[in-house]
């Protein structure tokens, strides 16, 4: 588990980050860079959360992560979320040839997904979803180009609840030391028969 947490605010890409290393690539010459260190995973999700002037704290949050079985081909997802201190696991997995063909990621799109549903099953209306691969943000707000059936499937998915519930986004680095992020890792493994 990590000593300290580094939570970048404005930077190249925002979350938190596991080394000072990574935390420096994405604050080593942006202008306006905001970062803090932090013990605690609480006390850096906090900083970038109830500081943040353009959204409200969210109710509830997130971690979602993918895995892939090259042998089988089945890609999954692993996570859990978190509202009024119950904790709820989320996993899944599937075989859809296409789907397949983008291995780990259709779980991490999956488990975006499924947080999202768990939320609105709650009636949260505001969750922050965790994450460690750009896309789950990126497609979810269209700055990435979809090109697959399961990536336009997510962006049509997000557009279609956005009136029901704030999305907060935030990108932690993989394999950190990231407790929550090891944990969804932990658990997508596990959908896919690998642990």
């Amino acid at each position: 588990m990590a000593s300290k947490f580094y939570a970048v605010r404005v930077g190249a890409v925002p979350g938190i980050y596991g080394t000072w290393d990574e935390c420096r690539a994405q604050v080593h010459g942006f202008a306006g860079a905001q970062y803090k260190s932090f013990p605690t995973l609480a006390e850096a999700q906090e900083y970038l959360g109830t500081e943040r002037k353009e959204r409200l704290e969210a109710e509830a949050y997130a971690f979602v992560d993918g895995s892939f079985n090259v042998s089988t081909g089945v890609y999954g997802y692993g996570g859990f979320l978190v509202y009024k201190k119950e904790r709820y696991t989320l996993m899944g997995n599937g075989n859809d040839e296409q789907m397949s063909s983008m291995r780990n990621v259709a779980g991490e799109v999956l488990g975006s997904m499924a947080a999202v549903e768990k939320a609105l099953e709650l009636g949260i209306k505001s969750l922050d979803i965790y994450y460690d691969y750009m896309g789950i943000q990126m497609w979810a707000t269209g700055e990435w180009k979809r090109n697959k059936a399961g990536t336009i499937a997510y962006y049509d998915y997000i557009q279609s609840v956005k009136d029901k519930i704030h999305l907060n986004f935030v990108k932690v680095k993989g394999h950190s030391g990231v407790e929550g992020n090891e944990e969804a890792d932990r658990l997508a493994k596990q959908a896919v028969g690998l642990m």
